[in-house]
């Protein structure tokens, strides 16, 4: 459950979480599992989550991807 909210808190910050997003599951529901695969030993803090995740950018899943896409298109980035 620490995973999953740090990797919460991660999104927030890059600016990838939006309202719309999150009313569909958003970004934190569809990348919880590629986080758990992807990076299981990283704890929260410093970034590590999100700078792991960003370097593991071409393995998450298609899901992952559209959502964070989705948010982000929803800020504006």
């Amino acid at each position: 459950m620490t995973r999953f909210v740090s990797l919460c808190l991660v999104l927030a910050a890059a600016g990838a979480v939006a309202a719309p997003a999150l009313a569909q599951g958003g970004p934190r529901t569809a990348c919880a599992a590629d986080m758990a695969k992807l990076c299981p030993g990283v704890q929260p803090g410093n970034g590590a989550i999100r700078q792991c995740m960003m370097s593991h950018a071409s393995e998450l899943s298609d899901g992952c991807k559209a959502a964070i896409a989705a948010a982000r298109a929803a800020h504006g980035h």
